[in-house]
């Protein structure tokens, strides 16, 4: 393997992070996927260290929680097959305190693109407020009535802002 060639895939990761309680988190079911082990084994592993895992380290979602991600990602449910349990979710310091729980050459490749995914993150966030910032004091310096430039203004930020995804309808279209 090339040392230079990562082990995951940065989008990888960034895909799989998500907010919950305005927190980026990663869910116990992706990290395991990411980290080659069954869910039940990275749990185990979590709840036999529990002094490594306080609450912003790592929390259990509610069950609200669980049934909205449920509704929203498509997990089936418990009766048909889906988890019994709701998952936990781990922050970047959650994630970080796994390479010392999993102990393997893999879950340290994979903490460090975990790691890399977070920072590039927060980069990203950082460049979008700038870019914000500097937009509002182009605003400033030009006068509201020139339409012109206002227009310029709206497009910029929609640019900036991400769409809401597009839903498909479901069912039968008929002719």
């Amino acid at each position: 393997m090339d040392p230079n060639q990562p082990l995951i895939p940065v989008e990888t990761v960034t895909s799989s992070i998500i907010l919950i309680r305005g927190h980026k988190v990663l869910l116990d079911h992706d990290l395991a996927a990411l980290y080659g082990v069954e869910t039940k084994s990275l749990n185990l592993a979590v709840r036999r260290n529990p002094d490594r895992f306080p609450p912003d380290f790592m929390f259990q979602l509610s069950a609200d929680e669980f049934e909205k991600l449920r509704t929203h990602l498509g997990i089936a449910q418990a009766g048909r097959g889906g988890r019994r349990t709701p998952p936990y979710a781990f922050t970047e310091q959650g994630v970080a305190m796994l390479s010392s729980v999993l102990n393997s050459e893999r879950a340290v490749q994979v903490n460090i693109a975990i790691m890399r995914a977070f920072v590039q993150m927060r980069e990203l966030a950082a460049s979008n407020r700038e870019l914000a910032r500097q937009l509002d004091a182009l605003e400033k310096k030009y006068d509201k009535h020139d339409q012109q430039f206002m227009v310029v203004f709206d497009a910029i930020r929609n640019l900036m802002t991400s769409p809401e995804p597009k839903k498909r309808k479901i069912g039968f279209k008929g002719e």
